[in-house]
């Protein structure tokens, strides 16, 4: 992947040495050229077109951001009832992800979010413990882990 956007950006400042200019329009517009070149070589690449990769980041910043706001909504409207109806509790998260930084960030990620936090992580790196405010329903809360952080954690390093 590093090698591609730095086969871009080498392109793109090319392209602004051969029109003799350094202005930042022409940098943008060489920077797409080579963009177009490198997708159409993309075969042989040993990675996978980056662009794509980009776009999984911020779909993943986009998901995290969702999930944000509405778990501070949940918790929001916790706090706000005058009875808490809440069943706290610490459930286990089998995970699929294999790289330490992959379960570093999905451990972040569910910390980060309001009314649930990573109480411990297995030796063998396979389960997160968490704890959560309300863990009513267990199964709920986990496939929404995996088919929001997980998923989305899996579409960037893969």
């Amino acid at each position: 992947m590093a090698f591609q956007i730095l086969l871009n950006v080498f392109l793109a400042l090319v392209w602004m040495f051969l029109k003799v200019s350094n202005e930042p329009i022409d940098f943008f517009v060489g920077y797409f050229f080579g963009l177009l070149l490198v997708f159409t070589f993309r075969r042989f690449f040993p990675s996978r077109f980056y662009l794509l990769r980009v776009v999984a980041v911020v779909n993943l910043i986009a998901i995290f951001i969702k999930e944000l706001l509405l778990s501070n909504i949940a918790v929001l409207k916790v706090i706000i009832k005058p009875k808490l109806d809440i069943q706290p509790g610490i459930f286990a998260l089998p995970t699929e992800l294999k790289n330490d930084w992959e379960i570093t960030l999905l451990a972040n990620l569910i910390t980060l979010t309001p009314g649930t936090l990573v109480v411990d992580i297995s030796d063998d790196n396979r389960t997160l413990y968490i704890h959560a405010m309300d863990a009513s329903d267990v199964e709920a809360a986990i496939s929404s882990i995996k088919n929001t952080f997980e998923k989305a954690i899996m579409e960037v390093s893969r």
